[in-house]
């Protein structure tokens, strides 16, 4: 459309518009399909969008009162790729090769169909003439166009425009007077068609070219009359030159390279009248993208040109021409001063920007904000409003000035200040009255100071003082405000004297002068009017003394010696030594000027003056008084020329050095100090790198023979032939590492060989080989790769090359170079990807034999999915799989070609099954000719009926073989009964001659009533089979007397025995074989009684039956025998009774033992002891003896009790049940129950449980039996390997181990266990218990802190028992909580050597080295894992490492009065043993309390803090451990405290 907007459609189905003028784009509508094609109706006011989906959407700007409507307007059939909105249809068309012509609504008004054209492919693009008239179609190598015809209100198709080789035409566009379409195709090339229908020329004036049925073209010849005003020069020869008419002021006409700058431009002629000024033109444009030339068409004179370092994008003059404005592509808005030449970026992200017509007013987008500047000569006020959309026009017209913004649908205007505005004009036209009366008007603001300035400046340039003095009065400037109200009183004065304004008064002019700070001019006017005390005043009141001096001498003034000395003393008085230094040399006075510059500070001009006078050289005070001032100055290289020139070399040096002036310094070396020169030379090169000036430090580093920094400085230079030069002069060592740097940069120049010998030298050839690969020169790359690569990294080489050059197209080289490293899969690979399936058959059969026939079988799925079935068919075949060839012609229709493949290369039957499909497919007589050509019309029906295809079949057999029908329907029959249609399938039986199979089809399904019809009205001889079903389901469902009568109904007594038997009925059996069928009685009371035996509970009635006869018959053998065989497990009342006859009978026959069985099997134990005491007293035993066994199997263990106590305490233990176990065996004896105690310990342990296996223990005591010793160690080492219990809550638990151990050792001693290894192991964990136990205590009771640290150390002595890592952590911890820093850090250290060494499994990297001399064991057990969480572990380890770095940390052991680590026991230099503390385990030394029970000491002090702690906290732990102590040491000393 037009108004500087594009439609432009997205992937994801939005229709976006974008807008040229601002650089921003907006949503229209959104839809959820791709975008295909876009078009725009012949107004552009509407556009069409084809989505992926086969979407047509409609959407208008401007429906022109049409009434059409929007949105989804048709669904096509495909993606309408080629999309077009003629005059009165939409024409669309895509991959169908049908294009279709909708009507305004969506409906199919003409469809072409080229679908069955095999030369014709997908259409691709459409277009429409801008008149509507015709559409142009576009697919492969061909045009189609479509031209609308009026009478027939119809599109009619013209001769198609065909051009071989031209291929896919992708993109379509018409000239604007549709007098030419040009076509774009996928070879990139453009091709231009001529679309008139006719041309003739009339009256010989005008051609007329007939575009359309209704639309022509004129072109009169028309005569120009072109006048070359102005002229800018290029160069080149003539005939490209191209006119430009797009401005209404000026036209011009450019050649060449020109053209594309020329088109960006900005002319101005004439457009706003200046005062003074007749003529004004002026043009910009662009030389090129980054530089704009201005010139002025008068004078055809450059005026200016402005350099920009990005993209200029658009340019505009002012009116005036004075002023240009230009934007880059970095939105970046510029304002180029053309009288001043200064440029000034003035707006970043500027979207919009134009001169407000008839101003110098500028108006600008930056993002959402409007910038107008009211006065462009103060770029940085700018006055800013906040937009929401976007500003595309502005408009001036009566009086008012509007900027437009659309803002999405709405469009917004926004007024401009006019007042501002008209400032502006009032200027230009020169009228400072209106422009002052306007200001005056304002409030004070930026702006308006902004032209208060303005009209300042341009008052004073024209002279107009009194304006000038009102505007610095309003900017609020008193100092020029008041000077110009005293220059406006001379002015006055003058005019009422002279006449005139009185500007021209030679006083008023000096003053203006003077204002412009022009003091020559003021003194110049001063003079013309010989008013020379005037002048001399003026710089005298501006102390600029030397100009009034000058004035004075000029005019050989008397008071010229009073004004010097007045201003030397104004020097000094002002403190401006210099100046009065500079005084006192012109007058020849140089001490007095060295002094007063080193006063001024200024030592090197007071040097500068020493040197050029001989007289002060020879002055040895001046001398040191100037050099001392230079070196605190820190102005070396002039204290070195002094020195120097006043004969001292070696202050010289120093000063030149320390200056960095290196280069006198090294020719006083030369002079003075040869031996230095290195040193300097060295010195000199180190400065110069300092500098960055590498170049010119080599040949110092040289001289200095400083090879390394030369090498090094040559690099960063980049100056590397002097660098390898100087590197093939070192040793191979130094130079190895340089060469690769600088061959990176002769690869980076692609001076391969160069690089390549550079990379052998630093023995990088790996680098030389990258260089190659990366350079594509794989030749060389090789070369070096054999030499030393690793055939793996040779592979990786040889694959990557062939890769590039399989993208390159080059195939067969990839190929070998696939083959040459052994990777055919490869180009196997590459093959199939480019569809040269022969090269890949080729590599397959020669390296995966094994693989042929698969690899034909997917190609040839591959050539089938694309429709290349002659190809799919040789690729099938080769894989010997023709059923998929056969399959693939019969899914594409193709049934002679599927026969033949079938025929021959299928099996015997293959074909005819091929033939069969083919006939299905046809159907009728002609299925029935084409079987019986080829002679398989009989297999052909067979085949149907047998598949369920029986519509097929009935049909065929109706055609031509009617003998066949009953087969058929009986088939048919069979497979309705199958689907559960019974209905219809009697029918069919019917038909097929055969009712007994429908009878049996319903007895079947047991509809007894259908089956009876059936048999009774077709087949007579069924109605017994019916009756037969009618029983077998009455017997089923248990209605035997239903099923009797219906059996004896149809004569089939032997049935009726038989179903009885099978539901082992056998009385019933036995009666009806009695009543109709004797003859068999007696074989069958023979069955049932094997039946009986067999079966056991089966046959129960029979068998009772049987053995109530033979008791009646007295046959009691016989008769206990069938009682004894009824087994029947849900019936046990009728077992037991049958038990009991059985052994009465067996009493009758004088069998005891058996009878006794028979009541013990029927659980009649009483009877059974009964009898036994009655009858036989020696079987009392053999009773008892079974009611044992009976109570255990049946788990009746209280009844047990009563009987076997043991067996009863070894069931519970069995099944678990401990307490019960437990109280049983409480009753029996001391022996009994701890056998059952340690069980069920022992269980517990296994169980992790150990707690309540302790408090077993803890409940029954803790016998002296051997057996348990492992249990009470098992619970000690679990107990010691537990986590969490080293806090006050576990003290429980430690007490626990502690009473059970120490009630242990007790029974130990009057045992004759005593004094065993046992016995000293559970004494030595006893006080290990002991000792955790008051840990816990202790713990619980802050001012025993220490003693819980000290128990935690002294637990360490016994670490052969403990979990070693465990006990140096609590110890560590313990310490550190309690600020012994030293042992903490030890022990906290070993901690972590512990838990080191159990990451690595041994103890080997152990070190003792702390420990020695102590009683802390060093063979100590590995722990079996870590006993401390990572976590934690990591604290410690932060806290070690911490403290390594502390110095007042001393890594020793503190020590004790006996030079001895303060918890050993055994004294370092004499072995003496001392007792532990009963409370900390440390040695009692002195000050000790003695227990009764010998061995058993506490350490005074000690023994007092806990008492007291007792005391005060009232602690039931502390309470315990004291009870606790009171027994184990043989009762406690006095509680009275004693402190002496």
């Amino acid at each position: 459309p037009a108004e500087n907007t594009i439609v432009f459609g997205l992937a994801e189905g939005k229709v976006r518009l974008a807008n040229t003028k601002n650089n921003k784009s907006s949503t229209i509508y959104g839809t959820d399909s791709y975008v295909v094609s876009l078009a725009s109706n012949v107004s552009g006011k509407g556009i069409l969008s084809g989505h992926a989906d086969g979407t047509i959407v409609r959407f208008f700007f401007d429906d022109e009162g049409s009434g059409e409507s929007q949105g989804k307007l048709v669904m096509h059939p495909c993606p309408p790729y080629a999309l077009a909105w003629a005059l009165n249809s939409i024409v669309a068309a895509g991959c169908d090769k049908k294009i279709v012509a909708y009507g305004k609504e969506g409906n199919v008004i003409q469809t072409f169909d080229y679908s069955r054209d095999s030369s014709e492919k997908e259409f691709t693009t459409a277009a429409a003439s801008p008149g509507g008239q015709a559409v142009v179609i576009g697919s492969y190598d061909r045009l189609r166009v479509l031209n609308w015809s009026p009478r027939r209100g119809a599109w009619e198709e013209a001769k198609p425009k065909e051009i071989p080789h031209l291929y896919t035409i992708t993109s379509l566009a018409w000239k604007r007077d549709g007098s030419r379409i040009c076509a774009g195709t996928l070879c990139g090339g453009v091709e231009q068609f001529d679309c008139c229908l006719r041309r003739s020329i009339y009256k010989n004036k005008f051609e007329m070219t007939y575009v359309g049925p209704s639309q022509s073209v004129s072109s009169p010849p028309v005569s120009l009359e072109i006048s070359f005003k102005n002229r800018v020069a290029w160069q080149g020869s003539g005939g490209n030159e191209k006119f430009f008419f797009d401005n209404e002021n000026v036209s011009w006409m450019g050649q060449g390279a020109t053209l594309s700058f020329l088109s960006n431009n900005s002319v101005r002629i004439n457009e706003r009248q200046q005062r003074g000024v007749e003529e004004n033109k002026r043009l910009a444009y662009l030389i090129d993208i980054k530089t704009i030339a201005t010139v002025d068409l008068v004078g055809n004179y450059s005026v200016g040109t402005v350099s920009h370092d990005s993209k200029i994008d658009w340019l505009e003059l002012n009116e005036t021409g004075h002023k240009l404005l230009f934007r880059d592509k970095k939105m970046r808005l510029q304002l180029y001063d053309i009288g001043s030449s200064t440029k000034t970026t003035i707006l970043n992200y500027c979207s919009y920007v134009q001169w407000v017509p008839g101003s110098d007013v500028v108006v600008a987008q930056s993002r959402n904000n409007l910038c107008i500047w009211y006065n462009i000569d103060a770029p940085e006020r700018v006055t800013m409003f906040p937009l929401k959309g976007d500003v595309v026009n502005l408009e001036r017209n009566d009086g008012k000035t509007e900027v437009i913004v659309s803002e999405g649908v709405n469009t917004v205007s926004y007024t401009l200040d006019e007042g501002l505005i008209e400032f502006g004009t009032a200027i230009d036209d020169e009228d400072y009255h209106r422009a002052t009366a306007f200001l005056e008007t304002l409030e004070m603001s930026t702006e308006t100071e902004a032209m208060w300035k303005t009209l300042s400046k341009l008052a004073l340039e024209a002279r107009q003082l009194h304006i000038a003095e009102r505007c610095f009065a309003a900017l609020g400037n008193v100092a020029k405000a008041r000077f110009l109200h005293e220059t406006n009183a001379i002015a006055d004065q003058a005019a009422q004297e002279h006449g005139g304004d009185g500007t021209d008064h030679y006083l008023v002019r000096a003053r203006l002068a003077m204002l412009d700070k022009n003091y020559k001019l003021a003194e110049m006017i001063f003079l013309e009017q010989n008013a020379t005390e005037e002048a001399m005043d003026m710089y005298q009141e501006l102390h600029m003394w030397d100009e009034c001096i000058v004035v004075a001498e000029a005019k050989g003034h008397p008071m010229l010696d009073k004004l010097r000395r007045g201003y030397y003393q104004w020097l000094l008085d002002t403190q401006q030594e210099e100046k009065a230094g500079e005084v006192q040399e012109g007058q020849g006075d140089y001490l007095a000027a060295v002094s007063l510059y080193l006063r001024a500070g200024l030592p090197a001009k007071a040097a500068r003056l020493a040197m050029n006078r001989d007289e002060l050289m020879t002055n040895g005070d001046v001398i040191n008084r100037i050099s001392t001032a230079l070196i605190r100055g820190e102005l070396f290289e002039q204290a070195g020329d002094l020195f120097e020139k006043v004969g001292n070399a070696r202050k010289a040096l120093e000063c030149y050095c320390k200056g960095n002036a290196f280069l006198k310094a090294v020719e006083l070396a030369r002079l003075a100090f040869p031996a230095e020169v290195v040193k300097l030379e060295e010195a000199w090169g180190d400065h110069l790198v300092q500098q960055k000036q590498l170049d010119a430090a080599i040949n110092h580093y040289i001289e200095a023979r400083c090879s390394i920094k030369a090498i090094e400085a040559a690099l960063g230079a980049r100056q590397w032939k002097k660098a390898i030069y100087i590197l093939d002069l070192q040793d191979k060592q130094t130079a190895a590492k340089y060469y690769p740097k600088i061959a990176q940069h002769y690869a980076a120049l692609q001076e391969y060989q160069i690089a390549e010998e550079l990379y052998i030298k630093g023995d990088q050839t790996k680098d030389a080989i990258d260089m190659y690969t990366q350079a594509g020169l794989w030749e060389q790359a090789h070369k070096l790769a054999i030499k030393c690569m690793s055939q793996e990294d040779v592979s990786v080489l040889y694959i990557t090359q062939a890769q590039e050059m399989e993208k390159q197209g080059k195939y067969k080289e990839a190929e070998r170079l696939y083959i040459t490293v052994d990777e055919p899969d490869l180009a196997i690979t590459m093959y199939k990807k480019c569809k040269m399936y022969d090269e890949m058959v080729r590599l397959v059969a020669k390296y995966h034999k094994d693989l042929l026939s698969d690899t034909h079988l997917h190609l040839g799925k591959e050539l089938e999915v694309e429709g290349r079935l002659q190809e799919a068919e040789y690729h099938y075949l080769e894989a010997k799989d023709w059923k998929a060839t056969v399959n693939m012609y019969r899914v594409n229709d193709m049934w002679e070609e599927a026969y033949r493949v079938a025929k021959a290369h299928g099996g015997a039957n293959s074909y005819k099954h091929v033939a069969y499909m083919w006939a299905k497919s046809l159907g009728g007589e002609a299925a029935v000719k084409l079987l019986s050509k080829f002679g398989l019309l009989e297999m052909a029906i067979d085949h149907a009926a047998d598949s369920g295809v029986f519509e097929f079949a009935f049909e065929l057999a109706r055609l031509s073989m009617k003998q066949k029908m009953p087969e058929i329907h009986l088939k048919y029959a069979m497979f309705l009964e199958d689907e559960g249609k019974f209905e219809e399938a009697e029918a069919e039986f019917i038909k097929a001659g055969k009712p007994k199979e429908a009878v049996l089809m319903f007895v079947h399904n047991q509809n007894w009533d259908a089956a009876q019809r059936v048999a009774e009205a077709h087949d007579p001889d069924s109605v017994a089979d019916v009756l037969v079903g009618q029983a077998r389901f009455a017997f089923e469902h248990r209605e035997f007397q239903k099923a009797e009568a219906f059996l004896l109904r149809a004569q089939r007594p032997e049935l009726a025995i038989k179903y009885y038997k099978e539901a082992d009925m056998w009385s019933e059996a036995l009666r009806i074989c009695k009543e109709y069928v004797p003859g068999r009685l007696e074989e069958l009371q023979k069955e049932c009684g094997r039946e009986a035996a067999k079966k056991g509970s089966g046959g129960t009635e029979g068998l009772l039956e049987q053995a109530r006869e033979w008791e009646q018959a007295g046959e009691y053998a016989r008769a206990v025998d069938c009682y004894l065989k009824v087994q029947d497990s849900s019936n046990s009342v009728l077992m037991e009774k049958c038990l009991l006859k059985a052994a009465e009978l067996y009493l009758n026959m004088d069998l005891i033992r058996e009878a006794i069985d028979a009541f013990i099997e029927g659980e009649e134990w009483s009877k059974a002891k009964r009898v036994a005491k009655e009858l036989d007293p020696r079987y009392g035993e053999y009773v008892d003896q079974r009611y044992k066994e009976h109570l255990k199997n049946q788990g009746k263990v209280d009844s047990l009790v009563g009987v076997d106590v043991m067996a009863a305490l070894d069931m519970y233990a069995e099944q678990e049940q401990w307490e019960k176990c437990l109280e049983v065996a409480a009753k029996q004896n001391y022996k009994v129950l701890h056998k059952y105690v340690a069980l069920y310990a022992t269980h517990l342990i296994r169980e992790g449980s150990w707690d309540k296996a302790l408090s077993l223990y803890v409940q029954h005591g803790a016998p002296v039996n051997p057996q348990n010793f492992n249990i009470y160690k098992r619970l000690f080492v679990e107990m010691v390997n537990a986590p969490g219990l080293n806090c006050a809550e576990a003290y429980p638990s430690w007490a626990d181990l502690r009473d059970v151990l120490f009630s242990l050792c007790e029974n130990l001693v009057k045992s004759s266990e005593v004094n065993t290894p046992a016995h000293a192991e559970f004494e030595t964990m006893l006080l290990i218990s002991h000792y955790y136990a008051t840990r816990s205590a202790a713990q619980g009771v802050k001012q025993l802190d220490t003693v819980a640290a000290r128990l935690s150390i002294s637990l360490l002595r016994h670490t052969d028992l403990l979990p070693a890592d465990k006990a140096f952590y609590e110890a560590g911890i313990a310490a550190k909580a309690v600020n012994w820093e030293n042992m903490a850090f030890i022990f906290l250290n070993r901690f972590l050597d512990f838990s080191d060494a159990i990451e690595e499994g041994n103890l080997d990297a152990l070190d003792h080295s702390d420990f020695q001399s102590t009683d802390i064991p060093f063979e100590v057990p590995l722990p079996a894992h870590q006993h401390v969480p990572e976590e934690k572990r990591e604290e410690v380890r932060d806290w070690v490492l911490t403290m390594s770095m502390d110095q007042r940390l001393e890594q020793v052991l503190p020590q004790d009065e006996r030079d001895t680590y303060e918890a050993s026991l055994v004294a370092a230099g004499t072995g003496v043993h001392s007792m532990p503390c009963v409370l900390t385990g440390y040695p009692v030394l002195r000050n000790k309390i003695e227990f009764k029970r010998p061995g058993r000491e506490a350490n005074k002090d000690t023994w007092n803090k806990f008492l007291m702690a007792v005391k005060t906290s009232h602690s039931p732990a502390c309470q315990d451990v004291l009870k606790f102590l009171s027994q184990w040491c043989g009762g406690l000393p006095s509680t009275s405290f004693s402190f002496q």
